[in-house]
């Protein structure tokens, strides 16, 4: 049986480099791919974009409400069998969306590797990352380090070169937005020692 695995790490820790490259590995092999990211991630449109500057067209680019494992078979028939199924992003699926994924990899018995953020910049799970730590055969980190040298786990959000905690879940950088990946104690030192929807900018030194 194939399985469904969520491979997931803070920003710059390289997520969707691993999956070109995956997907590369997949057809120098002679297997068919798809790739799909949700049309909710502005960044490179139609693209799974790498922040080393590669990048790859995506098959299915999904709506919010769009039901992932229809659109997976229609392609499948369309371009013939496919071997695995890769999502950018990841955290910004719907739980449903996330049930589907499952559902290809246990009933359609195709691998379907998942890549995104768990938490937010307040450190709010996103929907879709904590459907997929919750249903996901298999969980892995993509590991990166904080601007101190310590292991990154959180994604704080900067405008205008400062760190802010207030604002909507979703704001693709480049947009509204921009992103640093810090470790904890970084993190509470910026956010005044705060998580959650708790967390305000800390007092400015001096």
């Amino acid at each position: 049986m194939a399985k469904l695995y969520f491979r997931h790490g803070a920003m710059n820790s390289g997520k969707s480099t691993v999956l070109i490259q995956a997907a590369h590995n997949y057809e120098e092999r002679d297997q068919r791919v798809l790739v799909a990211k949700p049309a909710v991630d502005a960044k490179g449109a139609g693209t799974v974009v790498s922040r080393l500057g590669e990048s790859r067209p995506v098959d299915l680019l999904l709506a919010p409400q769009d039901p992932v494992r229809a659109r997976f078979r229609d392609a499948a028939r369309a371009r013939g069998p496919v071997h695995c199924l890769l999502v950018d992003e990841a955290q910004f699926l719907a739980p449903a969306q996330v049930d589907d994924l499952l559902r290809i990899a246990v009933l359609d018995d195709v691998p379907v590797l998942a890549y995104g953020l768990r938490t937010d910049f307040r450190t709010r799970p996103f929907p879709g990352a904590a459907r997929l730590l919750a249903v996901a055969h298999t969980v892995e980190e993509l590991r990166t380090i904080c601007r101190c040298g310590s292991k990154a786990m959180f994604n704080a959000r900067t405008a205008g070169g400062e760190f802010v905690f207030e604002g909507e879940q979703v704001a693709i950088d480049g947009v509204d937005a921009g992103y640093e990946s810090l470790c904890a104690r970084c993190y509470l030192e910026r956010s005044g020692g705060r998580l959650g929807e708790d967390a305000v900018p800390a007092s400015p030194a001096g």
